[in-house]
C-alpha cells in the first residue's frame, strides 16, 4: 500500500488552515477562506462564530464545497505515490554514520513532507520497521549540526501521537550510555523556536513512568535549561509545552522543592499577572501553584510574593472547572489549612470573599464547595466580621 514519488512538496493550497493536513473535503466559509470540512465544523461547533484565518465575525455559518479544489488535490494525490523501496533507501541513509550531514538532511526533508502529506503517511512511516531506530541513531551521535538535529525532532513530532510511538522512543532513547538527552539538550538550548518547542514536547511524551522521569531530572541541565526557556519567554506556545513538562516531572516528590528553588512561584506569578497570558497558559500556572503549595517550601514562596494570591482570585471565575477546583485548594491550603495572614489579606482585598461564594454557586455539592464554606468562614472574620456568613446560599450575582 506503498506509493509512487515521495519527493513531491505539498502545496500550501491544499493545506487545511486548522489542521495543517492536507484536505480530504475542502469546503468555504462565506469569507472565502476553504478548510477541511471535520475541522471547521469542529471549530464551530466549538462554539466559534469567527473565521479562524482571518478572525472576522462570520455572517453565516453555512459553508459551500469547493469542487474546483477537491479535484485538484485528487490529481495531485494520485501521483503522490511512494515505493517501499525508496523509503527503504531514505531510511538506510539517514541511520549511515558515514553520510553527510547536508544528506541527511535532505532526507529527513523528504520524509517530514511525506508524513506531513497524510494520517495514512504518518501510520505508515511510523510502523516502518528500522525508522524509529534509524533516526533515535541520529540524536544519539556526538558533533552533530543543530541543523540535522533539528530535523529530526521536526519529523518525531509528526509522528509522536501514532500508536506505540511513545513507547518506543522512551525504550530507545532510554537505552544506557544514550546521548539522546544531551542532543535535546542542544536543541534546547540553541534551535529555533519551533525547534524548541518540538523538543520540549518529545521530552514530555516520553516521561511514561517514574524511572523516565528520574532520568531526565538526572540531566539537570535540561532541567535549568526549561526555567530559562520559561523565564525569558513571551510565547504562549513555548510556555504552554514547558510547564507541561514540569507539571508531568512534579509528580515526583523531590521535584517540588527543585521548582520552588529555581523560582517557579515568581515565574508562575508573571505569568498570571500578564494580561496577554491565554487562558490553557493560566490553567497550567494554577495547576503547578496547586502542586507546589503542598510543601513547606511552595507555601512559604507564595506567601512571600505579594501578588500571587490577588492573581489567583483575579482568574479563578475565567478558567476552566478543573483549573478552578485547583485555585481553591491552593487558597484553602494557604488561608484555612496552614492560616497564612499575608495571604488571606491579599485574597480579601482582591474581593475573594465574592469570588469564592461564586465558585460556591457554580457547586451544587462536592469536596470543592465544602472547601470554599471553609474560606468564606476564615476569609469573613477579616471581611467586616463575615465569619458566620450561611455557606448554604445557593445565589450570588456576579458582580
Amino acid at each position: 500500500m506503498v506509493r509512487n514519488e515521495l519527493f513531491v512538496t505539498v502545496p500550501s493550497l491544499f493545506r487545511c488552515p486548522i489542521s495543517l493536513d492536507v484536505m480530504k473535503s475542502p469546503v468555504s466559509l462565506c469569507t472565502g477562506v476553504t478548510y477541511d470540512r471535520s475541522s471547521i465544523q469542529h471549530w464551530l461547533e466549538s462554539g466559534h462564530d469567527t473565521c479562524p484565518a482571518t478572525m472576522q465575525i462570520l455572517s453565516t455559518k453555512d459553508f459551500t464545497p469547493n469542487l474546483t479544489l477537491h479535484r485538484l488535490i485528487n490529481l495531485w494525490s494520485r501521483q503522490l505515490t511512494v515505493s517501499e523501496q525508496e523509503i527503504k533507501a531514505l531510511v538506510e541513509k539517514i541511520g549511515s554514520e558515514c553520510e553527510k550531514e547536508k544528506s541527511c538532511v535532505d532526507c529527513l526533508v523528504k520524509i517530514s513532507e511525506f508524513v506531513r502529506g497524510s494520517e495514512e503517511n504518518r501510520r505508515f512511516l511510523s510502523s516502518y520497521g528500522g525508522f524509529l531506530e534509524a533516526i533515535i541513531s541520529v540524536l544519539n551521535r556526538t558533533r552533530v549540526e543543530i541543523v540535522v538535529l533539528e530535523s529530526v525532532v521536526k519529523v518525531l513530532n509528526l509522528i509522536l501521537n501514532e500508536k506505540g510511538v511513545r513507547e518506543k522512543l522512551n525504550r530507545l532513547i532510554f537505552l544506557s550510555n544514550s546521548n539522546c538527552l544531551a542532543s535535546l539538550l542542544r536543541v534546547l538550548e540553541k534551535g529555533s523556536l519551533d525547534s524548541r518547542i518540538e523538543s520540549i514536547k518529545i521530552l514530555d511524551a516520553i516521561l511514561l513512568d517514574n524511572e523516565s522521569k528520574r532520568r531526565v531530572l538526572e540531566t539537570e541541565s535540561i532541567f535549568s535549561e526549561l526555567f530559562d526557556q520559561l523565564r525569558t519567554s513571551n510565547n504562549d506556545n513555548l510556555n504552554d509545552a514547558v510547564l507541561t513538562i514540569l507539571i508531568a516531572l512534579s509528580g515526583i516528590r523531590s521535584v517540588k522543592t527543585q521548582l520552588v528553588r529555581f523560582g517557579l512561584v515568581q515565574i508562575l506569578s508573571k505569568i498570571l499577572s500578564d494580561t496577554s497570558s491565554r487562558i490553557p497558559t493560566i490553567e497550567k500556572a494554577i495547576k503547578l501553584l496547586s502542586i507546589t503549595t503542598t510543601c513547606s517550601e511552595g507555601r512559604l514562596a507564595v506567601s512571600e510574593d505579594s501578588i500571587c494570591a490577588a492573581r489567583i482570585v483575579e482568574k479563578i471565575m475565567k478558567v476552566g472547572k478543573s483549573a478552578r477546583e485547583d485555585a481553591v485548594v491552593v487558597l484553602w491550603s494557604m488561608c484555612f489549612m496552614y492560616k497564612d495572614g499575608r495571604v488571606t489579606e491579599a485574597v480579601v482585598n482582591s474581593n475573594g470573599v465574592t469570588k469564592v461564594l461564586l465558585v460556591m454557586q457554580s457547586e451544587n455539592e462536592g469536596i470543592v464547595r465544602k472547601l470554599c464554606g471553609d474560606l468564606v468562614k476564615v476569609l469573613g472574620k477579616k471581611n467586616c466580621g463575615l465569619g458566620s456568613y450561611d455557606t448554604k446560599t445557593t445565589h450570588i450575582m456576579p458582580y
